[in-house]
């Protein structure tokens, strides 16, 4: 058994707006150059706005559905929302990422992360105007 180690990385996700940002290969690739054996990788979303998942990576269209989905759920302009600072999809977008996760644990075997064959890790932009998001890796083991 090799030594217990801690890792740290930042990644800059730059989007167009609303949307599915996928970042699986970006943070397998920093695994596998920094020779991660066995252990846990947690993935946090310095944002409000944004979240993260797993989600299906190989048909677009469940994507495509779950946006469809929040759409309703929590429209852009209701007239609910007091908080409109930045626009009408401002509060949107936060009920958007209470409702989903800011923090992803995913177990690592033998330097790559034990996801299952259709599952990829997104960015869910919530806002519509692009930005610039920041995703901060830890990866905790061999």
């Amino acid at each position: 058994m090799s030594g217990f180690r801690q890792l740290m990385r930042e990644f800059a996700v730059v989007t167009r707006g609303r949307g599915f940002y996928e970042i699986t290969r970006e943070v397998a690739a920093w695994l596998r150059e920094a020779g991660a054996g066995d252990g846990l990788v947690t993935l946090h979303i310095q944002h409000t706005s944004a979240s993260l998942l797993i989600q299906e990576n190989a048909d677009p269209e469940v994507r495509r559905d779950l946006e469809r989905f929040f759409a309703r759920l929590v429209p852009d302009g209701d007239a609910l929302f007091r908080h409109t600072l930045e626009g009408p999809d401002d509060m949107p977008a936060h009920v958007r990422t209470a409702l989903t996760a800011v923090n992803l644990s995913i177990p690592v075997r033998a330097g790559r992360m034990a996801l299952g064959t259709w599952q990829g890790i997104y960015v869910w932009e919530h806002r519509q105007k692009p930005h610039r998001r920041v995703v901060v890796g830890h990866f905790v083991g061999e």
